[in-house]
């Protein structure tokens, strides 16, 4: 059975690598044995060398502002062109933005939907185009959140884009399955990262949290590594459209 979530020989792109959920996805999926693509904003060094510690096969770092969907796919193809065609696509990269809905700007609507949905959206449209045109199987894995399918509170443009990141995950699905392309998300709860930080150090926020977790303590990036060698895999080569919650039982509470 283990050998239905094999990944060598495959080939991934992981978006959002260097740190948190994204860097914990590299690192499980490289320790799979698939090559891995990092691609973000800022140095992947430490997440290379994670790979190496893990076994993995090696993996290489790409560059860019990936808000800017344009050089986002400049970045995914230069890079399909230097590794060779990618198997895996891991849409992970995403920012939030706080503050009361009455107060909410223009530019932490725009800055967070850019980044969150509309890159996603046209990395996947690039990755897809590549995978159906050789008639081969991949696999898009998007980081969604239980704020796909709740409303939260100060994240209007975040909860805006994960609910949006659902849908395209099952329209995908339904467009692709039949061209051999599995599309599916997991939808994480509440993580140690970047993105929680402020709610971390809010003792009163964190708290509330942590009491609301079945599990009893807040999710680590390599929690989510599993469920996405899962999805990649081809254990998952029926699941198409997937919202999967790796989030301590939050959702079932």
């Amino acid at each position: 059975m283990s050998s239905g979530f094999d990944l060598t020989g495959k080939r991934a792109f992981v978006t959002g690598a260097n740190t948190g959920i994204g860097q914990g996805i590299a690192v499980a999926l490289a320790g799979a044995g698939a090559t891995v693509a990092c691609a973000g904003r800022s140095a992947m060094s430490e997440t290379l060398e994670m790979i190496t510690a893990a076994g993995g096969s090696g993996g290489s770092e790409h560059l860019a502002d990936l808000s800017d969907k344009t050089a986002a796919v400049a970045l995914y193809e230069a890079a399909a062109r230097q590794d060779g065609p990618f198997d895996i696509l891991v849409n992970n990269a995403g920012i939030i933005r706080r503050a009361d809905a009455v107060d909410f700007s223009e530019a932490d609507w725009d800055d967070v939907l850019d980044l969150n949905l509309k890159t996603a959206f046209f990395l996947s449209q690039a990755f897809g185009k590549a995978a159906m045109a050789d008639d081969r199987h991949a696999a898009i894995v998007n980081i969604a959140s239980v704020l796909s399918v709740q409303g939260g509170i100060r994240v209007a443009s975040y909860t805006a884009s994960k609910h949006g990141i659902c849908g395209l995950t099952r329209l995908l699905a339904c467009e692709w399955a039949a061209r051999n392309v599995n599309v599916n998300a997991i939808a994480p709860g509440y993580i140690v990262s970047n993105n929680t930080e402020a709610l971390r150090d809010d003792p009163d926020r964190s708290a509330a949290i942590l009491g609301r977790i079945p599990a009893g303590r807040w999710g680590e990036a390599s929690d989510i590594g599993g469920a996405a060698v899962f999805l990649a895999s081809d254990a998952a080569r029926y699941v198409h459209g997937a919202i999967l919650p790796v989030d301590g039982g939050w959702l079932a509470r």
